[in-house]
């Protein structure tokens, strides 16, 4: 027996030791840590697997945006709860909940386990369309997300908007149009700063780079947009940038563009190729590459802003 199937069980172990911890911890700040450790093995998970794009996704969304998304919620759940008593859950939901978990859970495997081998796939026929000279594009996987499921794809960029608004709209009225308050309240110290312009510069060259490759090799639009997004949340947390007034009209745009920009080809569709998000031959991948632009813009401003959270009256001018 090779080293890499005792690696991989390994890992299958520890990756579920870590989820029951992050169940099991008491502490809210230990359990969003749990969170992090989680979603960087799973990205290791996905690349064993072969599947770097989902991988990329998973370290720079669930291991990073998200982990300091719920540090952020936590510390003003803790403030709320300072001014707020409540009893939480008592032992009977504890039970329910955790009896339901279990179900699905086992319901899932069932499913998995009875798959048949090898299981059926239009994946030949979807890479030989995707190679072929009406898409132009050598990357599965960016091939089905805008071709096969454009529409799919174009929504989950107005959910991340929808969310924006959510968290926009639990502002106090008179704070409406001034800023998000600071992520840190206090100047860091110089290590934080130093590592803001160090890793910010490369971490933006590397999101712009696997956007451009998305096309053709592991990347995309989202992977991108979501590196270019931690790296403006680390120059925020260094005090480098602060987050930009809800009312500004260019943030209003670059959040739109991406939804925007998609609808809009999308509907150019019907007359230039006959149909809704089809793309005229030969044209194909340039299209997709001017969509997949502004679907960075979109993703790397909307993240930020859902983590740098509602207006906050005190920063307004």
């Amino acid at each position: 027996m090779s080293v890499l199937p005792l690696l991989d069980i390994g890992l299958a172990l520890l990756v579920v030791a870590v989820a029951a911890w992050t169940i099991a911890a008491r502490n809210l700040f230990a359990s969003v840590l749990g969170y992090v450790a989680y979603g960087l093995l799973l990205a290791l998970v996905w690349v064993r697997l072969h599947a770097p794009d989902i991988a990329l996704t998973e370290a720079a969304v669930g291991g990073g945006v998200t982990g300091v998304l719920l540090v952020t919620a936590g510390k003003r759940l803790d403030a709320l709860k300072a001014t707020r008593s409540g009893a939480g859950p008592g032992l009977r939901e504890r039970i329910v909940a955790g009896a339901l978990s279990a179900l699905v859970a086992g319901a899932l495997a069932f499913v998995v386990a009875s798959l048949p081998t090898p299981a059926p796939s239009l994946a030949p026929q979807a890479a030989a369309a995707a190679a072929g000279p009406g898409a132009g594009l050598g990357n599965p996987i960016t091939a089905v997300l805008i071709s096969y499921r454009a529409f799919d794809t174009m929504l989950e960029k107005i959910v991340l908007l929808l969310a924006v608004l959510g968290i926009w709209s639990v502002g106090a009225d008179d704070a409406w149009g001034s800023a998000p308050a600071p992520l840190r309240r206090a100047r860091p110290d110089g290590a934080m700063v130093l590592l803001a312009r160090i890793l910010a510069p490369i971490g933006a060259l590397i999101g712009v780079h696997i956007f451009w490759v998305g096309a053709d090799a592991p990347g995309g639009a989202f992977q991108g947009g979501a590196l270019l997004a931690a790296m403006w949340m680390v120059a925020m947390m260094a005090r480098l940038l602060e987050a930009p007034r809800i009312g500004s009209r260019a943030l209003r745009l670059a959040l739109i563009s991406g939804p925007a920009v998609f609808l809009t080809v999308g509907l150019a569709g019907n007359i230039l190729a006959g149909s809704f998000f089809a793309f005229p031959p030969g044209f194909a991948k340039p299209l997709i590459l001017f969509i997949e632009a502004f679907m960075v813009l979109s993703v790397a401003v909307a993240l930020p802003m859902m983590v740098a959270g509602p207006p906050d009256g005190e920063s307004k001018p």
